[in-house]
């Protein structure tokens, strides 16, 4: 590639684009459809067009760049990534891939003119959830997945309706009975890690293989709650000393699985919660996710069982909601094998792995051929202000991506 410095590029449209919702706290805050959402999407919208893209947003916000084809008009390859963040996040979660399509579209179109089949960059309207309790509401909205009664009565947490929010921002719902594209032929999405694998590693670009799956539970123990000083030991019903049994019998089931699997309890409730009180409720959280369907659901059946019999032995009553059950997303094998050989062609330090974390692609990849490519986190640092990729990964990145939309767009 020619000696355009990628990364000083990148570094300087990433700091730009997080003016837009910088917060108080020295992150970023721009939730779907608050008004710094809309300055950030109407920013894009202009330089986009400055680029000499063709540009256009559809019906909910999402914004899209094009270069158009000059033989397949009918294919459109696809990159970018999410422009909402989480409250104080940082400067790299979602708008790196939005910024790194950019940059690799107006690279390739300087270099090699006109692409085969369109090359369309997306901004999409939001996947954190962060605002409204819905997430990946951008891509649902690309493939026509998304369900108008889902958010109707939706509110956030100043009581603002969903439907009013998108039309204060000037968008609103999908025509009922609209055509879903079928010019959409790959999707690329570059993405930081969120993760310390390709730092301690020193790797420049991760290649996802697969997005994991994940299973999440809301367990309750229901002991009895009694004096700490009058209820000996043998007669106690005590629920957070069941709970801690099982959660480290937890952890010792899940190290005995190894990588990939990772489990995780972060949310803890006690009842009382007085210090001269024996715990009668305990509440608790489990976060189980592996790159397989069966060795996820076998080793939340394994705990399950534990977990009952456990509470069977500590003489308490147990709850166990499930209220998600999401299935491991592969990549596109072929897509994956483009990118791949783009990073052994270019010299790039590559690594193939999975993705720990959800992302637009795993939505995507439901319907249209789809891929991902990672560039690293310092110390694994994500939804933070302190957020950071050194500018030589990011331009590994982004040559990665020249590669690959070279490859799928101009041959």
């Amino acid at each position: 590639m020619s000696t355009f410095d990628f990364g000083q590029e990148t570094e300087k449209l990433l700091k730009w684009l997080g003016r837009f919702g910088q917060d108080a706290n020295g992150g970023v805050s721009r939730f779907l459809y608050k008004p710094e959402w809309v300055e950030a999407q109407k920013a894009l919208e202009q330089y986009m067009q400055q680029a000499g893209f063709v540009v256009q947003y559809d019906d909910v916000g999402n914004l899209f760049g094009r270069l158009e084809g000059s033989e397949y008009k009918d294919e459109t390859i696809l990159t970018g990534s999410h422009v909402d963040t989480v409250k104080n996040g940082g400067l790299y979660d979602g708008q790196f891939g939005i910024i790194a399509g950019i940059i690799a579209l107006e690279y390739l179109k300087k270099e090699y003119g006109q692409p085969l089949r369109n090359i369309e960059v997306v901004s999409m309207a939001e996947e954190e959830g962060s605002r409204f309790p819905y997430v990946f509401w951008g891509a649902k909205n690309i493939l026509g997945i998304a369900k108008r009664e889902e958010v109707e009565t939706m509110v956030d947490f100043e009581g603002i309706p969903f439907i009013e929010a998108m039309r204060k921002a000037g968008f609103g719902f999908r025509p009922a009975g609209s055509t879903v594209r079928k010019d959409l032929k790959a999707f690329l999405e570059v993405h930081v890690e969120q993760g310390g694998v390709l730092e301690a590693e020193k790797k420049s670009v991760g290649i996802v293989e697969h997005i994991v799956g994940q299973r999440r539970f809301t367990i309750e123990i229901t002991g009895e709650a009694n004096h700490a000083g009058t209820t000996p030991m043998s007669y106690r019903k005590d629920a957070i000393h069941a709970a801690s049994l099982i959660i480290c019998a937890i952890m010792d089931i899940t190290k005995s699985y190894g990588d990939p699997l990772v489990a995780t309890v972060g949310k803890v409730e006690i009842k009382p919660n007085i210090v001269n009180v024996v715990p009668g409720k305990a509440l608790f959280t489990l976060d189980a996710r592996h790159t397989h369907k069966d060795i996820l659901v076998k080793f939340t059946e394994e705990v399950t069982a534990r977990m009952q019999g456990i509470a069977v032995q500590a003489g308490v009553e147990l709850h166990i909601d499930m209220w998600m059950d999401a299935d491991p997303v592969p990549m596109d094998t072929g897509i994956v094998g483009v990118m791949k050989k783009q990073c052994e062609k270019n010299g790039l330090s590559y690594k193939m792995m999975h993705s720990g974390a959800g992302h637009d692609s795993q939505i995507m990849a439901s319907l249209i051929p789809t891929a991902m490519l990672f560039v690293p986190s310092h110390k694994g640092i994500s939804h933070s202000p302190l957020e950071y990729t050194e500018p030589r990964d990011l331009a590994e990145g982004v040559k990665a991506l020249v590669g690959a939309l070279y490859e799928l767009a101009y041959k």
